[in-house]
């Protein structure tokens, strides 16, 4: 499916989405919470990342079901209890699979049902490396076929103490904090380097404060008492998303008049630094933190006449749905302006832009950001792939035109 978006300004008010980093971790919390336990978490809607977590939850015995806004999350045993009624299917999910593979791992090793749990993924997801998180769950008992999607998982995780250098997804660290807490005795969990991304680590740790887990925090790390057990808070409300909220305050960055509502400024969230990112376009931006920003920021530059752009810490984005830094340069120059490759992130000159077409990727955020470059184009852009939405937000085209844009979406 392509969308050809005309030139022209948008005006209105939109309401963010569901932060889905945000929902992954509230429906594994009350999917964690056993002894007939419920919880209702409002999320006002849903994209394919979502999905794939409730999928593989489900395929967890997890009772999963949805009502209007609400899902209503219900198990009456520990997660590691039950066999799985089928393989997990993670999707394109990053964070689906990262989060569940060490709770998949804290399964009892020899449990008198002896069977393995088996992770697939689709897209880039099985080419996607997760080397560090792998090697410090087999170095902590986790008995774990292949390196790359399928997984099969076997269990065994014990307590311990774990390391990993902190400029390896923060995905990996959320995973343990999840998880450890479930072992039978304490353990340690350390970044070796300074940590990137600390911010979805902190969300992380907000969830597991809610669901009533302690986790204690030292110098360079945090320390994890064991046989904890997850309580359920009855309720609880995913935050609206930054992420998504980033391209409309991008577009208003351009001249756009758009203002987004559902927003908390109090978030943990770290991609609320996007209003304060976009105003350092024109100088050198670090996206270390932030990386989901790149694309965006980039589009937002690129629209800028007169203005050079440098966005750095960003190497990271090569593994991604595409390898984000190539994708952004080349569809900032199919739109006539200019954009180069660094080992860590682009530096782009600012200029007028004539339109053209543009190889969404398959990459959400690459879809998204160029439409947000759409609007300030001498002529039409087509964007080839602009089902890719449908990852993170779904309701994306529709809120564009909401808000006045002209697109052919077919």
């Amino acid at each position: 499916m392509n969308a050809v978006v005309m030139p022209g300004r948008l005006r209105g008010r939109v309401c963010a989405p569901p932060s889905k980093s945000h929902v992954h971790r509230l429906l594994l919390a009350a999917a964690l919470c056993g002894e007939g336990q419920e919880t209702a978490i409002r999320c006002a809607g849903e994209n394919e990342d979502i999905a794939a977590t409730v999928r593989c939850l489900s395929a967890l015995n997890t009772d999963i079901c949805r009502e209007g806004d609400w899902f209503r999350v219900r198990r009456d045993s520990p997660l590691h209890v039950f066999a799985p009624r089928g393989a997990l299917d993670c999707g394109e999910s990053g964070s689906t699979l990262r989060l569940l593979l060490p709770l998949c791992a804290a399964k009892p090793r020899f449990h008198p049902a002896d069977y393995a749990i088996v992770l697939t993924g689709a897209g880039r997801l099985p080419s996607r490396p997760n080397g560090p998180l792998l090697s410090v769950l087999r170095r902590n008992g986790a008995g774990i076929e292949g390196d790359f999607l399928p997984l099969t998982v076997r269990g065994g995780l014990r307590a311990g103490d774990y390391a990993l250098p902190g400029n390896v997804s923060s995905q990996y660290f959320s995973g343990l904090l999840f998880a450890l807490p479930l072992l039978d005795g304490g353990s340690t969990l350390a970044y070796t380097s300074p940590l990137e991304s600390m911010p979805y680590v902190d969300l992380t740790l907000s969830v597991l404060r809610r669901f009533g887990v302690r986790i204690d925090e030292n110098q360079n790390g945090w320390t994890i008492p064991g046989r904890q057990k997850y309580l359920s808070p009855g309720t609880a409300e995913a935050e609206g998303d930054w992420s998504a909220a980033a391209f409309w305050l991008g577009a208003d960055r351009l001249g756009n008049g758009v203002a987004v509502e559902g927003l908390d400024r109090a978030s943990c969230q770290g991609d609320k630094a996007i209003e304060k990112l976009l105003s350092q376009i024109g100088g050198e931006i670090d996206v270390s933190d932030t990386p989901d920003l790149m694309p965006v920021l980039s589009a937002v530059a690129a629209a800028l006449p007169a203005r050079e752009t440098r966005i750095a810490g960003a190497a990271r984005l090569r593994l991604k749905e595409s390898d984000r830094l190539a994708a952004m340069a080349q569809a900032i120059r199919a739109l006539g302006g200019q954009a180069e490759e660094t080992p860590d992130g682009l530096l782009i000159r600012g200029t007028k832009l004539r339109g053209g077409t543009v190889d969404g990727q398959r990459d959400h955020r690459v879809v998204m950001s160029a439409a947000v470059a759409a609007t300030m184009c001498e002529n039409p852009v087509t964007i080839l792939g602009a089902e890719a939405v449908n990852k993170s937000y779904p309701a994306f085209w529709k809120d564009f035109e909401a808000l006045g844009g002209n697109v052919h979406v077919g």
